[in-house]
C-alpha cells in the first residue's frame, strides 16, 4: 500500500527511467566486463530455453544487451532477436554493439516490461537479466511476459539472492547507508535485491500463467583490485551511482574507506572475491 511517505508507481517508473538512462554510457562502457562477469549465468539461461531455428527472442530490460546478443550468435540467421530496454540510452548501446558483431538477426526497441508494447503471442522466448525487480510492479512485468509468448513458449529471467549474499554490492550499498543514514534505494523503490525470496519469484510467474523453476546460481565478481571493484560497481550501480555524485567529496571518500575495510575479507592473491547469487526463474507457458 502507499503512504505520504512512498512514492506511488508512476513516480517509481520515471525515477527508474531516468536513473537508467544516466548510467548508460558506464554500462556501454563495460559492456565487455558485465558479459564476462555474467557467462556462466547467461549460459544456464539459454541452455534453459533450449533455442531453436526460427525462434522469435525477446530480451528485456537488457542494458547493453549481452544476453541478447548471445542468443542471437547460438540462433543464427535462423531466428530473430529483439533486444529491448525502457532506457533509450541503453538501447542505443546494445544497437551500435549488434552492429560492430556484424549480427544480422538483432533489431533492437524501447519497450517497457511492465507494457511491452507487442503483439499477444508474438514470441517464442523471453529473456531478462537483472532486469525484473526494478520494475514497479514485478507481478504486472511477468504477466505482461506471459502475454507476449506464443502458447508453449519459454521464458527465462535473473535477478538476484539476498542482499547477504551478494556483498560485491551489498558492502556498498551498506557503506553507503552508514556513511549518509539514508538507505539506498530508498524505501519503497525498486531495487537490486527486491525479488530475492524465491518462494515469490516463483509465485509471481505461477500466478502469471507459467509454469517455473526457480534456482540459485552463483555469480561471484571477480577483480585485481580494490580501486577496479570500487570503480566499475560504482559505474554501474543504478540506484548508488546518482546518489554518490551528489555528496561532498569528504562524504565519498568515507563511504569509500569503509567499503575498502568491509572487502578486506574477500581479498585473494590475485586480487577481490566477492560471492554472489543469482536466481534464475526458467519455465514455459
Amino acid at each position: 500500500m502507499e503512504t505520504a511517505t512512498t512514492p506511488g508507481r508512476d513516480e517509481m517508473r520515471a525515477t527508474m527511467h531516468a536513473m537508467w538512462n544516466g548510467v548508460a554510457p558506464a554500462w556501454a562502457h563495460h559492456a565487455t566486463y558485465v558479459d564476462a562477469r555474467a557467462e556462466p549465468v547467461t549460459d544456464r539461461l539459454l541452455d534453459g530455453v533450449a533455442l531453436r531455428p526460427g525462434d522469435r527472442v525477446l530480451e528485456l530490460g537488457a542494458g547493453a544487451g549481452g544476453l541478447g546478443l548471445a542468443a542471437a550468435e547460438r540462433l543464427g540467421a535462423g531466428g530473430r532477436v529483439t533486444i529491448s530496454d525502457v532506457a533509450p540510452a541503453m538501447v542505443e548501446a546494445a544497437d551500435g554493439r549488434a552492429r560492430e558483431r556484424g549480427l544480422t538477426n538483432v533489431e533492437t526497441k524501447v519497450l517497457d516490461i511492465e507494457q511491452i508494447n507487442e503483439p499477444d503471442g508474438s514470441y517464442d522466448v523471453v529473456l531478462c537479466r537483472d532486469g525484473l525487480q526494478f520494475a514497479a510492479d514485478p507481478a504486472r512485468g511477468a504477466r505482461e511476459m506471459t502475454r507476449v509468448l506464443w502458447p508453449g513458449g519459454r521464458l527465462a529471467v535473473a535477478t538476484w539472492a539476498s542482499k547477504q549474499e551478494n556483498p560485491w554490492l551489498g558492502v556498498l550499498m551498506d557503506a553507503f547507508a552508514e556513511e549518509t543514514g539514508r538507505q539506498v534505494p530508498p524505501p519503497g523503490m525498486p531495487g537490486p535485491f527486491a525479488l530475492a525470496d524465491p518462494e515469490r519469484l516463483q509465485q509471481i510467474f505461477t500466478e502469471a500463467g507459467l509454469t517455473v523453476a526457480v534456482e540459485p546460481h552463483p555469480a561471484p565478481m571477480r577483480v585485481p583490485s580494490f580501486e577496479d571493484w570500487w570503480e566499475r560497481t560504482v559505474a554501474l550501480a543504478g540506484p548508488v551511482a546518482g546518489l554518490l555524485r551528489k555528496l561532498p567529496p569528504e562524504t565519498v571518500a568515507a563511504v569509500r574507506t569503509r567499503a575498502r575495510l568491509e572487502t578486506e575479507r574477500y581479498a585473494t592473491e590475485s586480487g577481490l572475491e566477492l560471492p554472489g547469487v543469482a536466481l534464475l526463474a526458467i519455465g514455459k507457458l
